[in-house]
């Protein structure tokens, strides 16, 4: 870069943290920051455990969020400063620092922006996803655990904890279905952009004949609710079973019918969640989830744009699909909401889908 690309590139920078300041309110944040932690503070800030957590996780993102602006302003100003001692004293070595440091402030105000873009309602919430394998039997049932741990991989790199709610393993491989409670800052903000179905094709590994196959799996994603939203839900109503669980690959089998399932009756939705030992907790969070659909199914009637809510979600298909796996004959992974695309599936397969995220939350300010 020569002195003029540079000068553009530090005035790009200053529109943009100018923009970050206008939308971040930071003597407000402050002003909460300091709400919470007298919360914290007080003796009877752990009796419930739940609500305690989700002050603690609040304030962690409002901090953090403050944090990390004033952080990259502070290196702005830095690369502001280094800019002008080499239009005085011209330095090859410290001019090419600059452009590297240059190139890196701005990857991580891309990265800045796009945790702004996540100001809708319920984005800070923690996440529930289900993985649901189409028609296919075996192969879908086998997308469906890659998808999974593709999931599980993508949720630790965040420095999300993953908890399985329910379980259901698939007759000969794979899962037949899979809940997860993804928990951390803007979990379900990330995740509502994974909604629809993901479509595989490669070579069967339980084909004999070597042939190429094409499975379809559903992904679902929900906001964690806990007091933000009034569900009305009335005993009369609930069909409730309770049954002995069963874990992944038959681990963590209880000896008493700790499992629970509920029927919603008017609306015929079932959860399920075996994920503690005691019938209890089973039950709450199975009664989160069930408000968390019956929610979902509220906005859906009460708006027109069904695609905001859920996605373009229809049958587990042909021509349904957001994004497509291609393992053979080449490699390729394509969002078709957005087209961006990457060759290296086995990195994606192995949880880098920030890319694709961010596209997809991008494509939504348009």
């Amino acid at each position: 870069m020569d002195f003029v690309e540079i000068k553009q590139e530090l005035e790009k920078m200053a529109k943009k943290l100018a923009g970050f300041r206008g939308s971040l309110d930071l003597e407000e944040k402050e002003k909460r920051i300091a709400e919470l932690e007298e919360l914290m503070a007080m003796p009877s800030f752990w009796d419930d455990q739940d609500k305690a957590q989700q002050v603690i996780n609040e304030a962690n993102g409002l901090k953090e969020s403050a944090g990390t602006f004033n952080d990259l302003s502070d290196r702005f100003e830095n690369l502001e400063v280094t800019f002008e001692l080499i239009k005085e004293e011209p330095d090859d070595e410290l001019q090419r620092e600059l452009e590297t440091e240059i190139k890196v402030l701005a990857r991580d105000l891309s990265g800045f922006e796009l945790q702004l873009l996540l100001s809708e309602p319920y984005d800070k919430n923690n996440a529930i996803l289900e993985l649901h394998p189409g028609a296919g039997g075996t192969e879908s049932q086998d997308w469906g655990s890659m998808l999974l741990r593709m999931y599980t991989r993508w949720a630790e790199r965040k420095g999300f904890k993953v908890e399985t709610l329910d379980y259901l393993a698939g007759d000969e491989a794979g899962i037949k279905s899979v809940t997860l409670l993804i928990k951390g800052h803007n979990a379900y903000g990330y995740l509502k952009a994974e909604k629809g179905v993901h479509r595989l094709v490669r070579i069967s590994p339980f084909d004999a004949s070597g042939r190429r196959h094409t499975s379809f799996v559903s992904c679902e994603v929900m906001p964690e609710f806990n007091d933000e939203i009034e569900i009305d839900v009335r005993d009369v109503d609930l069909k409730i079973d309770t049954y002995r669980s069963s874990g992944a690959g038959g681990q963590h089998i209880n000896t008493t019918d700790s499992a629970v399932r509920i029927t919603h009756i008017p609306t015929g939705i079932v959860v399920t969640c075996q994920s503690e030992r005691s019938q209890i907790k089973n039950r709450e969070q199975a009664m989160k989830m069930l408000k968390a659909k019956l929610y979902q199914k509220r906005i859906e009637e009460q708006q027109a744009e069904l695609a905001e809510i859920r996605g373009e979600q229809k049958d587990i298909g042909w021509g349904s699909q957001i994004r497509s796996y291609v393992f053979h004959p080449y490699s390729l992974v394509k969002d078709h909401r957005t087209n961006y695309e990457v060759g290296n599936t086995q990195a994606v397969m192995d949880g880098e889908l920030d890319p694709f995220i961010d596209a997809y939350l991008r494509s939504k300010l348009n």
